[in-house]
C-alpha cells in the first residue's frame, strides 16, 4: 500500500512538473512570436517614413513643318562673249547683273529675262532657319556645251527669320562662268537649282 502511494506521488509530481515545463515553452514561444511581429510591423512602418513619391506631367507641341516652293526661276538674261577672253556674269539675289573675270563677257542693251531665283519659304512663326545653298550647278545647251554656275548667293543670306505668319521670301543669285568662244543658245539644267532650309 505504501509503495503504491509512493509511485502514485511520484507519477502527480512528474505530470505537473511536465505541464510545467510545457507552460513555460509555450508561454516563450508566444513571447517569440510576439516580438517578431513587432519587429515586423516596426520595420514596415520605418520603411513607410523613409519614401515619398510626386508625379510630374509630360507635354510636347508638334511645331508646323518648314517648306520651301520656288516661284521664279534664275535667269542671267542676254550675254554677249568674247572669242578669245573668257568672263562672268554675278547676278544678286536683289536680281542685278555685273560682269568679271577676265573681261571676256558683256550686256547687252537688250537684256532679254534677268531673274534672281525666287523661293517661298513657310513654317513657324519667328523660327528662324538656315540656308543651305549647292556648290556648282551645271547647265547645258542640250548637246556637248556646258557652262558651270557658281558662287551661290542668297537674301536673306546663311539664316533666315520667318515673319509672325511664318513665311519669307527667299532670293538667290550666283555667277555664270563663261568661256571665250561660248557656243551661242540657250542654256538649262534639268535639275533646277536646289536650295535647303532646316530649322535653326
Amino acid at each position: 500500500m505504501f509503495l503504491a502511494r509512493h509511485w502514485l506521488y511520484i507519477y502527480q509530481t512528474t505530470k505537473q512538473t511536465n505541464s510545467l515545463k510545457l507552460l513555460k515553452t509555450n508561454k516563450m514561444k508566444n513571447i517569440v512570436k510576439f516580438f517578431a511581429t513587432a519587429a515586423i510591423i516596426i520595420t514596415g512602418t520605418n520603411a513607410s517614413f523613409a519614401q515619398a513619391t510626386a508625379t510630374a506631367s509630360a507635354s510636347a507641341t508638334i511645331i508646323t513643318p518648314i517648306a520651301i516652293s520656288k516661284t521664279v526661276d534664275m535667269n542671267f538674261g542676254n550675254v554677249a562673249v568674247s572669242a578669245t577672253l573668257a568672263g562672268t556674269t554675278v547676278l544678286a539675289p536683289a536680281g542685278t547683273r555685273t560682269t568679271g573675270g577676265a573681261g571676256g563677257v558683256t550686256l547687252p542693251a537688250t537684256t532679254g529675262t534677268v531673274t534672281a531665283a525666287s523661293f517661298n519659304v513657310t513654317g513657324q512663326g519667328n523660327y528662324s532657319y538656315i540656308i543651305t545653298l549647292p556648290g556648282t550647278v551645271v547647265i547645258t545647251d542640250g548637246s556637248t556645251h556646258n557652262m558651270n554656275v557658281t558662287n551661290f548667293t542668297s537674301s536673306p543670306s546663311g539664316t533666315g527669320l520667318l515673319s509672325s505668319g511664318g513665311a519669307q521670301t527667299l532670293t538667290v543669285g550666283a555667277t555664270l562662268n563663261v568661256t571665250a568662244a561660248q557656243t551661242a543658245g540657250t542654256y538649262t539644267n534639268a535639275t533646277g537649282v536646289p536650295v535647303t532650309v532646316n530649322y535653326n
